[in-house]
């Protein structure tokens, strides 16, 4: 495996960090990562080595607001405006430019937890570059009354002191009560993984864990509104394979069923080809869990499979 880092300069001039890794010889298809709330791009080096083993390239950046493409002192922070529709902006142009870069190979795409918010918003806008779309750790969104008062937290923060202003209170809000599935509890972070040493290095790590600042909250809040539309998937492609895989005791979403909630929007929008999956005892981040190997090895063999299908489709006249 090779890996390499470049700095991807995005349309609005802003300097987007991009951790790439590759195999030994021509890719065959390359997979774009999103990675979630308060952690960063080195955190994938695991799934990417079960990638480049089967001849994938991976590019990870880090998003906005995070590891090494957030804004010096600005940690948890993503835009005054629309933060999201920037990062599916990065997502876009990083996209076009992996592309040219595999010599016009197939795109997949994957994100985790927020990553997988964003990840839907953007397909959702009709997105067509990519080839399919994996999501791990999704959402499940909270009842409209509670995410209409985080929305509203969120705002009158931002216009009291300030939208790069870090919020314990939505922090709390938001992950606070996660750890109450798992008590007693050894840290504040047991519903991440049952995996200690990752649990650890998690907490150790000084781009992990962070309180976000009340303009992302209220980008995130707004990428969570999506759900509320009678059909925020109608703009998909109905021959888009996706994947939708948690831990079954993810406090996130997992364990409150919306694996399967959102499996059934995606059917009820016409797409074909949904697969899902729940691991037992489980929780957050299935590919920092104690079957980490297992769990990277389910999400390549559905890639693989993807990948092997699209390639046997009749080429256009």
């Amino acid at each position: 495996m090779v890996e390499a880092e470049f700095v991807h300069i995005a349309s609005d001039g802003h300097p987007v960090f991009v951790r790439k890794w590759s195999p030994a010889g021509t890719p065959k298809a390359a997979l774009i990562v999103i990675h979630g709330m308060a952690e960063h791009s080195a955190r994938y080096r695991g799934l990417a080595e079960a990638m480049t083993q089967a001849g994938w390239a991976v590019y990870v950046p880090d998003l906005r607001g995070h590891g090494k493409t957030a804004v010096e002192g600005r940690l948890g922070w993503i835009a005054e405006r629309d933060g999201f529709g920037r990062i599916r902006a990065d997502l876009k142009e990083l996209a076009a430019s992996a592309s040219a870069q595999e010599g016009g190979a197939p795109l997949f795409l994957f994100g985790h937890s927020m990553g997988s918010l964003i990840a839907e918003t953007l397909l959702a806008e009709g997105a067509s570059s990519f080839a399919g779309c994996a999501l791990s750790g999704v959402i499940a969104p909270p009842p409209p009354a509670l995410l209409a008062v985080g929305r509203l937290l969120a705002a009158i923060g931002a216009l009291i002191k300030g939208g790069t202003t870090r919020s314990p209170l939505l922090h709390a809000m938001s992950f606070g009560a996660n750890n109450k599935y798992f008590e007693p509890s050894r840290t504040a972070c047991d519903w991440l993984t049952r995996d200690a040493a990752a649990v650890d290095a998690y907490i150790g790590d000084g781009q992990c864990g962070f309180a976000c600042s009340f303009d992302l909250y209220r980008d995130l809040f707004s990428g969570l509104s999506m759900y509320l539309s009678a059909s925020p998937f109608a703009r998909l492609g109905k021959d888009l394979p996706v994947y939708v895989f948690a831990g079954a005791e993810d406090p996130i979403g997992g364990a409150k069923g919306f694996v399967a909630e959102l499996a059934g929007m995606l059917r009820k929008a016409g797409l074909r080809d949904i697969e899902t999956r729940l691991y037992p005892g489980a929780r957050h981040e299935t590919l920092n869990e104690t079957n980490r190997d297992e769990v990277a090895r389910d999400l390549r063999d559905w890639l693989e499979a993807r990948l092997s299908a699209l390639l046997a489709r009749p080429s256009s006249p």
